[in-house]
């Protein structure tokens, strides 16, 4: 690398983190919500866009080829075209009656190739900068991953809205009150709709609703929804769901985690907790009716989309967000049920829109936009990317084939120096985290009577999505500068308390049950700002532990280790509270970071890894 001319990081790292985001959150999420657009049925969506993660789940299997053919700066740039051409794929078979099948197929290619693009990028980064560069610019690169992700959960879909308006009949607006002082509950809104413009245009029933916060019986609730979902099938606006299959209890659940729940809550006397989703009331309900003033075309489809827009999301849409009109129901009230969060006690107010264009061709111009940006990527990272000396193919001049460097990569791994610590390390040193990410929503949502803090929907998004990802951010950009300065043996230690220590602000939440929001906002900045930036040792030593001849497999490997480490504990984090309460769970979470600190004191570090050269110059 010290033979060409460097390349400034900055003029690549945030632009090839940034493209190794879209693909991910343009699979996981954004194909979500463009199925539910087009009307693919919920189970259908669940069922087969949960299968598109297994290629990030698996991708330290052939992460080997990565290493053994090819430069890395060549999958890298081999993947952005083909990502481009999954895009595009997606783009040109949603048109078609069968586009759900082939949509998925283009969306396989799509999750391989960038699944091999994450294998190559990361090996690209370990070769394209130095040891001090590399510490440096781990904040900077997860900064540009989630910009990534913020970019498809955003921008995508208000890009894609955009289109959906701009083809289709003006767009329905109306706004949901909620009011401590209220008294009114519309049920059926009988006044004189009002039409949304002149022509072929919706007319909205109850477009300003006020509703109290008080909530109502389940039994009330229950009802009011089963007529809305009543009303909306007699009509044709919706197709019935798929019926579920009859629920059986696990042969684990039997023989196994039944009884020894049981057993832990006898022993700690702790009472059977109540199931939340029965709970004796619910959110105040209100009811929005739309129809059509003119039939349409014989043989046209009207499809309303109708969604949150701007304000409190503690208010949300309850029933009726696709809805579809034909010459033969045109004339009839189609059903939106809104429902207020019941944790919901001061005045909120909520715009929901519905947007009738044309779905198909909106989300094919948004993703022939993305295939675009893909062949930049593409045109730009082929221009701007250095060339390091030592991105060359790992596979031998002379030696037994392919299948034997393939299995020597995997095999040389745990053949590594000080290998039972460092497994130790990946898989334990996020023990406690993995369990406390998966239940800190739901502990602030649940109420005050089982144990949570009985937070809004809009409270936890605000808490979570603005202040949280705020103090992480900054807590990774710190964590690489610092790390760069003194080198990752010096503050693995440090970072390891940075993250783990702040888990007992649940503790403290969890025992206290706070209602000010800025001291629960306050106490979520802290934990997710030191684990921002404790994160930055356990991605550095990953980085040092994958060094060698194979570093990109390796690395590759270190990543699913990783997502295993994160995967199991977090599997059974919602059984082991529902046993012994959030309290005793989140001080068993504390307990669990003990296994990550001892592990650390055997590791194997270098002094001088992560520690950015004094040249007088900022990193890149």
């Amino acid at each position: 690398m010290d033979k060409i001319k460097q390349q400034s990081a900055w003029s690549w790292v945030p632009s090839l983190y940034y493209a190794q985001g879209i693909p991910y959150v343009v699979v996981m999420t954004v194909s979500v919500i463009m199925y539910k657009r087009l009307g693919v049925s919920n189970a259908d969506i669940a069922l087969y866009t949960s299968w598109l993660y297994l290629p990030w789940v698996i991708k330290p299997l052939w992460s080997p080829v990565v290493d053994l053919f090819r430069t890395k700066r060549w999958w890298i740039t081999t993947m952005q075209l083909l990502v481009g051409a999954g895009l595009a794929g997606v783009a040109f078979t949603l048109p078609l009656a069968s586009f759900f099948q082939y949509s998925l197929a283009f969306l396989w290619l799509l999750a391989f190739s960038s699944a091999t693009h994450d294998i190559a990028a990361d090996g690209f980064y370990m070769l394209g900068l130095k040891e001090g560069q590399q510490s440096y610019f781990i904040g900077i690169r997860s900064t540009f991953y989630r910009f990534a992700m913020i970019t498809g959960q955003g921008l995508l879909v208000i890009l894609a809205g955009f289109f959906e308006v701009f083809t289709g009949q003006e767009p329905v607006v109306f706004t949901v009150e909620a009011d401590p002082q209220a008294t009114e509950f519309r049920q059926f809104p009988h006044e004189e709709g009002i039409a949304q413009s002149e022509g072929l245009a919706f007319v909205v029933y109850g477009h300003d609703q006020v509703l109290s916060t008080q909530t109502i019986p389940r039994e009330e609730a229950d009802s009011i929804r089963q007529w809305v979902r009543q009303q909306n099938l007699a009509w044709g606006f919706v197709e019935p769901e798929p019926e579920p299959g009859e629920l059986t209890v696990s042969w684990w659940a039997r023989t196994i985690g039944n009884p020894f729940s049981a057993w832990l809550r006898d022993r700690l006397r702790i009472s059977e907790p109540d199931d939340p989703g029965l709970s004796e009331f619910q959110g105040n309900m209100g009811l929005v009716g739309v129809r059509l003033n003119n039939p349409p075309d014989e043989g046209r489809e009207i499809v309303l989309n109708t969604g949150f827009q701007r304000g409190d999301a503690s208010i949300r849409l309850a029933e009726g967000e696709r809805l579809v009109f034909t010459v033969a129901n045109w004339d009839q009230k189609g059903w939106l049920l809104l429902q207020l969060d019941p944790q919901l006690d001061r005045r909120a107010v909520t715009f929901f829109e519905g947007r009738s264009g044309n779905i198909p061709l909106a989300w094919t111009i948004t993703f022939i936009v993305l295939a675009a940006l893909f062949v930049g990527f593409f045109i730009f990272h082929k221009l701007i990317l250095p060339r390091p000396a030592a991105d060359v193919s790992a596979r031998r001049s002379e030696g037994k084939g392919v299948f034997y460097e393939f299995f020597q990569t995997f095999g040389s791994f745990f053949r590594k120096n000080n290998i039972g610590p460092a497994l130790s390390f990946l898989l334990l040193f996020r023990l406690g985290e993995a369990q406390i990410v998966k239940m800190a929503s739901p502990f602030m949502l649940d109420a005050r009577e089982i144990g949570g803090l009985g937070l809004t929907t809009g409270d936890v998004g605000l808490v979570y999505g603005t202040v949280g990802i705020l103090a992480l951010t900054l807590g990774g950009i710190l964590g690489g500068m610092m790390a760069s300065r003194r080198g990752l043996k010096f503050w693995i230690f440090p970072m390891a308390l940075a993250m783990n220590v702040p888990n007992l602000v649940f503790v403290y939440l969890s025992s206290a049950l706070p209602t000010s929001l800025w001291l629960i906002s306050g106490a979520v900045a802290l934990e997710q700002f030191g684990y921002g930036f404790g994160f930055t040792a356990y991605m550095l030593y990953m980085i040092y532990f994958s060094e060698g001849r194979h570093k990109t497999a390796h690395f590759a490997i270190c990543t699913g280790l990783m997502a295993m480490g994160m995967m199991l504990p977090g599997m059974i984090s919602g059984w082991i509270q529902e046993i012994i309460g959030y309290h005793n769970f989140f001080i068993w979470v504390v307990l669990c970071t003990i296994p990550g600190f001892v592990v650390i004191r055997f590791l194997k570090i270098d002094r001088s890894f992560g520690i950015k050269e004094k040249t007088g110059r900022q990193p890149g």
